[in-house]
């Protein structure tokens, strides 16, 4: 099933006799046995007002195809989506429906947010067929229920996006990256930390162990980004040596897609958790491969095949999300945190009012 309307999704959604899969560009590899509605013939940019900072787009738009039409106009996505092909050995296109249901945000999310947060309206098909639309085309406040931000990171089980509004904002003047050679995880998450605690704006904080270097992004006006340099490697002088990295671009685009992780064999897991307890975690995680980002809240951690590592983790505040295993294992442990009785319960019951007949992803989140 392949609509290429609004109207033909709806028409598509109210004749369902039985549960769907809904896949975008089917980059995230989410498998399931029901058949698949696939957004990707829902494609195209409908609106861009470069001078207001807004794009309307279509759910199956490719992200590659929005970014490139930005970079004509010296603008960009902030949150900059990460791109899963690599990682999870995939083929296709990412599209911004995919992005915005699944809530993809990058480094950059530590400062400008995640993508929920440039979400300015949603269209989307509900489980009764009805088309339903929520928000608008400008950042302002609103009464009623803010559905907005209820559909990004709802994965599908709420409704099907048929299209997207989002805020962008224009590219920096300069970007600089600092890389401080650190001894450890834990002294690479402080290091973050005083850069993060600091006012100079670090847009981008990770570490990744393979480089022994703790990862600071700056941005902005040129000579704002010298003078914060400066004020930063005074800052973390005790830390280590300093070095500036020459292709910043190819370095945060490989944390942002966990390149380390690519051609490793071996089960992903996404963990959040608060960046002081960044490195215990990664102990505890006992992992073959670990990389940090958002400042030590982003654990990426490699482990082998069919490893249940909630419970290596034990009880922790956070979460942790299986993001690349068979079917067997993503089956027996669960792709995601397991929720609390209160927390299940809401999630029941919205499930119950956008999708009363249980068609959409319905197993996906438990």
């Amino acid at each position: 099933m392949k609509p290429e309307t609004e109207g033909e999704l709806a028409e598509v959604v109210a004749g369902l006799s039985g549960p769907v899969r809904i896949v975008g560009g089917g980059t995230r590899d989410v498998t399931g046995s029901e058949p698949i509605l696939n957004t990707a013939g829902l494609s195209g940019i409908t609106l861009y007002e470069p001078g207001a900072l807004t794009l309307v787009a279509q759910a199956g738009t490719p992200v590659a195809e929005i970014e490139a039409a930005l970079e004509a106009e010296g603008q960009q996505l902030a949150f900059e989506p990460m791109d899963h092909r690599g990682l999870m050995g995939t083929s296709g296109e990412p599209t911004i429906g995919g992005v915005v249901a699944a809530n993809i945000s990058g480094p950059r999310r530590i400062q400008a947010g995640a993508c929920r947060d440039f979400l300015l309206g949603v269209r989307y098909v509900d489980g009764c067929g009805q088309i339903v639309k929520n928000g608008g085309r400008v950042m302002k406040n609103v009464t009623g229920y803010d559905l907005v931000k209820l559909m990004a990171g709802s994965w599908g089980t709420l409704g099907v996006l048929s299209q997207v509004s989002l805020k962008v904002l224009p590219k920096p003047e300069a970007t600089l990256t600092l890389a401080v050679h650190v001894q450890n995880a834990k002294t690479a998450i402080q290091a973050l930390s005083v850069a993060l605690s600091s006012p100079f704006e670090v847009s981008a904080a990770a570490y990744d162990p393979q480089y022994s270097s703790a990862l600071l992004r700056l941005e902005g006006f040129a000579d704002s980004v010298t003078y914060r340099e400066t004020r930063l490697r005074s800052e973390l002088a005790n830390f280590g040596e300093f070095t500036e990295v020459q292709d910043p671009v190819s370095q945060w685009r490989s944390i942002r897609d966990v390149s380390a992780f690519q051609g490793s064999d071996g089960d992903v897991w996404r963990i959040s958790v608060k960046p002081s307890d960044a490195s215990e975690i990664a102990t505890r995680a006992e992992a073959e491969k670990t990389i940090f980002d958002w400042g030590g809240g982003l654990v990426w951690a490699l482990v082998p095949k069919g490893t249940d590592l909630r419970k290596r983790l034990r009880a922790f505040q956070g979460h942790a999300t299986l993001v690349r295993a068979d079917t067997d294992t993503v089956r027996t442990l669960g792709r995601f945190q397991p929720e609390s009785v209160g927390v299940a319960a809401l999630t029941r019951g919205l499930r119950q009012k956008f999708d009363p007949r249980g068609i959409f992803n319905p197993d996906l989140m438990g």
